[in-house]
C-alpha cells in the first residue's frame, strides 16, 4: 500500500489505484492498473548484491527539505530508485520537470500516468534553480515526464530551466535525460541550445523487446534518430543512453544495441538490472551478475564507448558527474566488496 496525499486528505491507495492529484489531474498510482502481470512472479528472490540500505542522515533529509520547499519531484523518489540514499546523502540528486504525472504509460516505470491537460508549474525554473544553488550542485541531471499534451511536448520549459540554472549558478554543468519529443528534431535542438554538458534519450531495452516494455509511443528507432541527431546539432555535447537488464534479451541483442547505439555517435552507455517496482509491472526475467555486467562494459568499450557504466544498481543518472573518469565510477571496487562478503558469508556457512 502507498500514502498518498490528495488535496486535502491522506489516502492510503495500492498501486494501480486512481487518484487527483493536487493539480487536478486523474492519475494512475505508479503508472500501471491491476493486470494479467499480477499474477507474474519475478525469477527468484533477489540476490544479495541488490540489496540496499533504508534512507537516512542528515544530507538524505536536508536534499528532501529542499525538494519539498522547492514544489520540486525528483525521479530518485517517483522511480523508487535504489540509489536514492547514496546519492542523497553524497548531495546530489535527479531533479524531474513537469510534475510528477506523466502521459505516457512504460511498462517497466512507477511514475504516475494521466493527463495534466497542459498545466505547468511556471515558477519552477526560478525554483529548480534555486534548489540547486541551495545543494550547491557543481553537476545537475534534469529529466522530466513526457509531456505529450503541450505542443511543444515540454522542450520550452525544459530549456527555461536549464537556462535558468546558468543564470543563477553559471558554472554548474547541466545534463538533460528528456523525452524523445516524439522525434522532432527541432524540440530537440530547443534544449541542446539551452546549453548543456550531456544529452540523454534511454533506449531502455532491447529492439525485440521494445514495445512490451516501453509505451506504443516509444520506438527504439525513435530514440537513436533522436541522439543521433544530438550528436549532429551539438558536436560538443557529449551523448547518452542507458538499457536495463534482465526483461529477457539474450546476449546477442545486447550487443546489436550496443552496436545500433555506436552507430548513432552515442558516447555513453549505462546498464544496470532492471527491478520491478508494482506487481503491476514487468516481471524479472533474470537477475544479472555482477560478473557479467563487468563483462558487458568490456564488450561497450571495446565497440569504442567513451565510458560504459555498467553494474547491478546503475540507473541512467547514477553518479553521472563522474561518468568520464573511465573508471566505471568507482564501481569495480565497490562490486568487489560485495561479492567478497557473499563468499565471506558462504565460508562461515559451510564451515558451520
Amino acid at each position: 500500500m502507498t500514502e498518498r496525499i490528495l488535496g486535502s486528505k491522506r489516502t492510503r491507495l495500492a498501486p494501480g489505484a486512481k487518484f487527483v492529484s493536487p493539480q487536478g489531474t486523474r492519475a494512475i498510482l505508479d503508472g500501471i492498473k491491476p493486470n494479467a502481470l499480477s499474477q507474474v512472479p519475478d525469477v527468484g528472490k533477489k540476490p544479495a548484491w541488490l540489496r540496499v540500505r533504508v534512507p537516512a542522515g542528515a544530507r538524505y533529509q536536508e536534499i528532501m527539505d529542499i525538494v519539498k520547499s522547492h514544489r520540486l519531484s525528483t525521479v530518485c523518489a517517483e522511480s523508487k530508485c535504489p540509489n536514492i540514499a547514496e546519492c542523497w546523502g553524497r548531495g546530489t540528486a535527479t531533479l524531474m520537470l513537469m510534475g510528477s504525472v506523466c502521459t505516457r504509460a512504460c511498462r517497466f516505470c512507477s511514475v504516475n500516468t494521466g493527463n495534466p491537460q497542459g498545466w505547468l508549474d511556471k515558477d519552477e525554473p526560478a525554483n529548480v534553480a534555486e534548489a540547486v544553488y541551495l545543494m550547491g550542485l557543481k553537476y545537475v541531471v534534469l529529466t522530466s515526464v513526457d509531456r505529450d499534451d503541450l505542443p511543444d511536448l515540454g522542450a520550452g520549459h525544459y530549456a527555461a530551466c536549464i537556462r535558468a540554472i546558468h543564470g543563477r549558478m553559471p558554472d554548474t554543468a547541466v545534463e538533460a535525460l528528456t523525452p524523445d519529443f516524439q522525434g522532432r528534431h527541432e524540440l530537440v535542438a530547443e534544449v541542446l541550445d539551452a546549453g548543456l554538458a550531456t544529452y540523454a534519450q534511454n533506449l531502455e531495452t532491447v529492439r525485440r523487446l521494445t514495445h512490451p516494455v516501453r509505451d506504443p509511443r516509444a520506438g527504439y528507432e525513435q530514440t537513436l534518430d533522436v541522439l543521433r541527431f544530438a550528436k549532429r546539432h551539438a558536436p560538443q555535447t557529449i551523448t547518452k543512453t542507458s538499457l536495463m537488464l534482465g526483461l529477457g534479451e539474450t546476449d546477442a541483442e545486447i550487443e546489436q544495441a550496443l552496436d545500433d547505439m555506436r552507430a548513432a555517435h552515442v558516447d555513453v552507455v549505462t546498464l544496470g538490472q532492471y527491478m520491478r517496482p508494482t506487481k503491476n509491472h514487468l516481471p524479472v526475467r533474470r537477475f544479472v551478475t555482477p560478473e557479467a555486467f563487468a563483462r558487458y562494459r568490456e564488450l561497450a568499450l571495446d565497440k569504442g564507448f567513451l565510458e560504459a557504466v555498467s553494474g547491478p544498481l546503475v540507473r541512467s543518472s547514477y553518479r553521472a558527474e563522474r561518468v568520464l573518469e573511465h573508471n566505471n565510477v568507482g564501481l569495480g571496487d565497490a562490486v568487489g566488496a560485495v561479492l567478497q562478503g557473499i563468499r565471506d558469508a558462504a565460508s562461515t556457512s559451510m564451515r558451520c
